[in-house]
């Protein structure tokens, strides 16, 4: 496992399938993690390195606050890792009504666009930083009847690629990550499952990956 002995990972969407497995991954790899959700509590991970954040990303101003509150209790923020997202597909865009847009746009795209705004300043002052993203490969190859759901991951694959180039000069990597079929309990066919992804998202937070920034790295499994 890659060390991030010392480093301080902000995760967000931490009590889900994925993030929990992001959080201990991170945890069993030294760093020090404040993990946000709605409705977190420190007991969702045993573990002295570890800090509940209950927090609702809809606005910029509750990102900013989430940042400010890992500052001042660990120092720093060395890595975003977002996590947060959701899924609502079915549906042509013909048939896509303006609530499922919004819900996804706020899901995958605004709620990563505001956090990843609130610990850049934090990362450009200290002249380092890992800002990693979990979209999607519908992100990268669209498909029918998810075009919403497509859309946002999309917008936030183009975001995470602007945010690399315009902090390049500070120490700052901004990646990516396009997960495939993930096995969860709600979807047990996947191929890909939530450690391997955590793993990724682990190597890229550390000191090896200093110069990879502004991908986006396909995790598929077989299905190519």
């Amino acid at each position: 496992m890659h060390s991030l002995e010392g480093k301080v990972a902000l995760i967000t969407g931490a009590a889900g399938g994925l993030g929990a497995a992001v959080t201990r991954t991170f945890l069993e790899a030294g760093a020090k993690v404040a993990g946000v959700s709605r409705h977190i509590q420190p007991a969702a991970f045993q573990h002295p390195n570890f800090l509940a954040v209950p927090a609702d990303l809809a606005t910029g101003e509750a990102a900013r606050q989430v940042a400010a509150r890992v500052v001042a209790e660990f120092g720093a923020i060395d890595a975003l890792i977002h996590v947060m997202g959701g899924f609502a597909g079915g549906q042509s865009v013909a048939d896509t009504d303006d609530a499922t847009m919004e819900q996804m746009l706020d899901l995958n795209f605004r709620s990563g666009f505001f956090m990843a705004r609130a610990v850049i300043p934090h990362m450009r002052a200290r002249n380092f930083g890992r800002i990693l993203v979990v979209a999607s490969r519908q992100g990268a190859e669209p498909a029918a009847m998810v075009g919403a759901y497509s859309a946002s991951k999309a917008a936030i694959i183009a975001l995470v690629k602007a945010i690399a180039l315009e902090n390049n000069d500070a120490g700052i990597t901004a990646n990516t990550v396009l997960p495939g079929s993930m096995a969860t309990p709600a979807n047990p066919a996947g191929v890909i499952s939530t450690e391997q992804v955590a793993a990724l998202l682990a190597y890229l937070a550390g000191s090896a990956a200093a110069h990879i920034t502004g991908a986006a790295i396909p995790i598929y499994g077989g299905q190519l």
